[in-house]
């Protein structure tokens, strides 16, 4: 257990670093360990830690603890997910389903399961919880957010978090005081780029108490920078360069290989 002292330090530490870096919603008070991250060759993944001082105070003794729900969505991206069946001896796309405008990468963190803090509309209002998220499909000519059970949801779930792009973590907030609370959040090398919405919902005696909102930036630099920008401003020119640099790796091959 730390000591009183060492619990008041790191409280100010905390809201000092706030007031400087982080951002400010009623008593909520939220700051980053660093608000961007460079992507180059050799980047493996990292890891964010996020910071929160809820400012009104610790909790009266006999009553219910703050509740936090952390979500941090990543630039929204279309997706489809298939369904296979066996046909003719061979596994073949039978249906499938358009997600519009999804998260391409997904974390929900929280200090305990959120189905316990609140009921469950408030939850689904507030998209508090991982199975809250909404994810828009197109089926057939509606749109619509289907229920969790659904099987192309789960299904591109699965396949999200099998990327390592979707994060569910119950116990992914960790309370270091009785209104300061830190949580960590994990940023894989295939990260997409752009603009991360890091959202923080605090609960209490089952209902919404604080919000609060930072951004995250997710950048490449350098060579990796330059390609990606190339690729999208200047498409004919990136399909000529690799073209031709496709063109040269044969050659060279051929060269190097050739039998006399």
């Amino acid at each position: 257990m730390r000591p009183p002292g060492a619990l008041i330090g790191l409280t100010l530490a905390v809201c000092m670093l706030a007031s400087a870096h982080g951002a400010q919603a009623s008593d909520l008070v939220l700051s980053l360990s660093k608000s961007r991250i460079t992507i180059a060759s050799s980047f493996t993944g990292d890891n964010i830690v996020l910071f929160g001082v809820i400012g009104a105070g610790a909790p009266a003794e006999g009553t219910q603890p703050y509740d936090v729900v952390v979500t941090v969505r990543g630039p929204n991206q279309s997706f489809v997910t298939w369904r296979k069946e066996r046909r003719f001896g061979l596994w073949m796309n039978v249906d499938g389903r358009s997600f519009l405008a999804a998260p391409s990468y997904l974390a929900v963190l929280s200090n305990r399961d959120p189905a316990l803090m609140a009921d469950a509309d408030t939850l689904r209002q507030e998209q508090a919880g991982f199975a809250n998220n909404r994810l828009l499909q197109r089926v057939g000519s509606d749109y619509a957010d289907v229920v969790p059970e659904d099987p192309f949801r789960q299904a591109f779930l699965r396949v999200k978090q099998t990327q390592g792009l979707y994060v569910e973590r119950p116990a992914g907030v960790e309370f270091i005081a009785p209104n300061v609370f830190r949580a960590v959040v994990p940023i894989p090398g295939t990260a997409p780029i752009g603009t991360y919405d890091v959202v923080v919902k605090v609960f209490r005696e089952h209902a919404l108490a604080s919000r609060g909102a930072l951004s995250l930036d997710v950048a490449k630099v350098d060579f990796e920078q330059t390609v990606a920008t190339t690729a999208q401003n200047q498409p004919w020119l990136y399909g000529l360069i690799t073209a031709l640099g496709a063109l040269a790796v044969g050659f060279i091959a051929n060269i190097a290989f050739r039998r006399d």
